[in-house]
C-alpha cells in the first residue's frame, strides 16, 4: 500500500504565515510600528524595555506583547513602568510566540491610540527566528557577556534581523569581549544590520536606541 506523508509543520508555518500577512496589514493600516525582540535568556530584553517604558512612555503610547515559557514576571516587571496593559503569553513549553497568539493579544489594544509596539519574544535564538509574527522589524539584541560568534552560531536570528542591538556596554571592562569582532560577525551574516550600541546602566547608555525608535514612529507617520 502507498504511503501519505502530510509535513505537519509546513501546514502550521503556512497557516501562521497567513495570520502574520493580515497582522502587518492592521499594523500598516493604523501605523503603528511594531519591533520584535528576539535573544537568547538574559540578554537583556526586559531591562531595556523596562528602561523605555520608564523614560518614554509620557511622550509616546507604547503597548508591549511579551511571551514567556512559564511565568509572566517579565510582563510583572514591565507593567510597573506603564498605565498600559501589558500582555503576558505564557507559551507552557513552547520555544516561540507565534501569529495567532499575537492577533489574539492585539484584539486588546486600542490600535488608534498605539503609537509604537513592543514584542519581548521569548529568550531564545532559533525557533522565534523562523516565526513571522507580522512586525515590522526583528531586533536581534545580543550582549557583551555571551560570546562574539553568536552571530555565525545562530546565524538565522540575525539574517531575518533589520537591527542589532549591543547590551550591556558598561560591562565592557570586565569581560572577554570583542565589540569589533562581535560587529564583524554580525554584518558577515547580514550586512544590512543596523548596529546600535547600549547600556541600561550608563547615564546616556540608551540614547542610540531612542534615537532609532524615533525614527521608526517617523518613518511609519510619513508613509
Amino acid at each position: 500500500m502507498a504511503v501519505r506523508t502530510i509535513d505537519v509543520r509546513e501546514r502550521v508555518m503556512a497557516r501562521n504565515d497567513q495570520l502574520a500577512s493580515g497582522i502587518r496589514e492592521r499594523l500598516a493600516g493604523t501605523g503603528v510600528p511594531a519591533l520584535n525582540l528576539v535573544s537568547s535568556p538574559g540578554a537583556g530584553k526586559t531591562a531595556l524595555l523596562e528602561r523605555t517604558l520608564a523614560d518614554l512612555s509620557r511622550t509616546y503610547r507604547i503597548a508591549v506583547i511579551t511571551g514567556d515559557v512559564q511565568t509572566q514576571n517579565d510582563a510583572d516587571r514591565l507593567a510597573r513602568h506603564t498605565d498600559r496593559l501589558v500582555q503576558a503569553v505564557v507559551t507552557n513549553g513552547a520555544c516561540h510566540l507565534d501569529a495567532l497568539q499575537i492577533a489574539t493579544a492585539l484584539d486588546a489594544i486600542d490600535l488608534d491610540a498605539t503609537d509604537l509596539l513592543f514584542i519581548e519574544n521569548v529568550g531564545n535564538l532559533v525557533c522565534p527566528a523562523a516565526w513571522d509574527l507580522g512586525e515590522t522589524g526583528k531586533v536581534v539584541l545580543l550582549s557583551v557577556t555571551e560570546g562574539e560568534d553568536k552571530p555565525l552560531k545562530y546565524p538565522s536570528a540575525f539574517q531575518r534581523a533589520t537591527t542589532l542591538v549591543l547590551t550591556k556596554l558598561d560591562l565592557i571592562p570586565h569581560v572577554p569581549f570583542s565589540l569589533e569582532r562581535a560587529v564583524g560577525y554580525a554584518l558577515e551574516v547580514n550586512p544590512d544590520l543596523q548596529v546600535l550600541f547600549t547600556s541600561t546602566i550608563l547615564p546616556e547608555g540608551l540614547e542610540e536606541w531612542y534615537g532609532f525608535l524615533r525614527a521608526q514612529l517617523h518613518q511609519r507617520r510619513a508613509a
